[in-house]
């Protein structure tokens, strides 16, 4: 059965209701479900995607987390990330970022996220890679120095936002001229137009969009068995987590698989010519 919270956010972030609130409401539920759900095993909190083509290359200890980690390999795939400096704004457990770290040979790579329990754990739970590093940061007010990042990844984050402009301006701000911005997330078709107004910030030229719903119902059909497994050893708000997790029977597992919901990705890049060598990182 859908449970009745969720589908009431839902509907709340298609409205663009209480967008003040309703960011804060994200970050006590992210800090709450990094408290108790602490996995030494479970590094990602998306919903996945599985491309059908090709499979990317994983190592065989990575082969677990492979739904996860497809909506990384098509975010970044192509881009210069070899010796560049990356940051993954709304990082959770920092997954995505460990990936881009390890198999992307970027200089550095740094996850910010709002929920400061969320980014505890990512620390814990990532400490073995030496080029990568967490932070708490809010998406509309970056910590970062004008032009010091060279690629901007934001994977299934920008829903929980209260303001998605100020976010996009952001991005457009701390990039290096020729740098990429790489964006995927999902909303009510409805609300697509919305969404790629705010993005459309001047400085930034989109470069392509890419509709990954049917990939990402293929990532939470291969995931199912391994969530329904964990979810069934939660007592507390067990069937609000089912929806969260986008578990089949879900409403967004439903939207998703009618067309009610879109899962999109974009690219952008900065306008200007790229710096020669890597833009230097620096805190604000």
């Amino acid at each position: 059965m859908a449970s009745p919270a969720f589908s009431g956010l839902l509907e709340a972030i298609d409205r663009g209701a209480f967008p003040r609130t309703r960011k804060l409401l994200w970050r006590m539920l992210y800090n709450m479900l990094s408290r108790r759900w602490r996995d030494d095993d479970w590094r990602f909190m998306n919903y996945g995607f599985l491309p059908s083509g090709s499979a990317f290359p994983l190592g065989q200890d990575d082969e677990a987390d492979r739904p996860f980690i497809g909506l990384y390999a098509q975010a970044v795939d192509g881009l210069p990330l070899d010796g560049a400096h990356v940051l993954e704004i709304g990082s959770g457990r920092g997954g995505g970022a460990r990936y881009v770290a390890r198999y992307h040979a970027p200089a550095s790579v740094t996850g910010i996220d709002y929920s400061p329990a969320t980014v505890q754990l990512a620390r814990r739970l990532n400490g073995d890679v030496a080029n990568l590093t967490f932070e708490v940061g809010d998406s509309e007010k970056l910590p970062f120095a004008d032009a010091s990042i060279d690629v901007v990844v934001n994977i299934e984050s920008s829903h929980c936002y209260g303001d998605v402009a100020a976010f996009a301006r952001e991005v457009e701000r701390v990039l290096a001229p020729g740098g990429w911005f790489t964006f995927a997330d999902m909303r009510g078709k409805t609300a697509l137009a919305q969404l790629r107004q705010q993005l459309a910030v001047p400085g930034l030229t989109l470069r392509s969009e890419t509709d990954l719903s049917k990939g990402v119902i293929a990532a939470l059909d291969a995931a199912e068995l391994r969530k329904r497994t964990r979810i069934a050893k939660i007592r507390f708000m067990r069937g609000f987590v089912a929806e969260f997790a986008g578990a089949q029977g879900s409403v967004l597992y439903r939207e998703l698989s009618e067309g009610g919901v879109v899962y999109i990705a974009q690219r952008y890049q900065k306008n200007g010519s790229a710096i020669s060598g890597s833009s230097a990182q620096a805190m604000g």
